[in-house]
């Protein structure tokens, strides 16, 4: 469990914002998002979401954290598996520094593809981390609000 004090320094993302990749693969990185990381630790990770066909974005803290606690998990000296699996988990990751002047980054192709991204996404602020959506699928990894409202009551009835 994080004390106070470590919960205070996390980055917390909220919010919906659209934005456009350009001819160059590069897409600006909107300013909401950009206000909430100290400007010296502008540094992220960038992969596929393994349970969703969006992109993720973590600050480069948020990514060390939880990748360190995943791989404290797993023996990769002598476990294959356990060798595919961080294997298969870093796969189409990359780290992304925005350029100073706009706070561009610059996703390849191929890790666009992954996510059905080609030109309009949407920035999607979920605490922790960002996700980024082809425009068109983002509405499809929502809930509707009848779906929404039936998982808010599930939730309630949780112990």
């Amino acid at each position: 469990m994080p004390t106070v004090s470590q919960i205070l320094e996390m980055t917390g993302f909220f919010g919906t914002h659209n934005a456009k990749f350009d001819d160059k693969g590069r897409v600006v990185i909107p300013s909401a998002i950009k206000s909430v990381v100290p400007a010296d630790q502008t540094r992220f990770v960038i992969r596929k979401d393994r349970n969703s066909n969006c992109l993720e974005m973590f600050t480069w803290q948020e990514w060390e954290a939880m990748s360190q606690a995943v791989r404290a998990k797993l023996d990769l000296a002598f476990n294959a598996q356990d060798i595919r699996y961080w294997r298969t988990f870093m796969s189409n990751t990359i780290t992304v520094v925005p350029d100073a002047k706009l706070g561009r980054i610059t996703i390849p192709e191929e890790i666009r593809k992954t996510a059905g991204i080609t030109k309009d996404v949407v920035f999607l602020g979920v605490d922790y981390k960002v996700e980024i959506w082809a425009k068109e699928l983002f509405e499809d990894g929502c809930f509707s609000d009848e779906e929404f409202d039936q998982m808010s009551r599930q939730i309630a009835e949780r112990a």
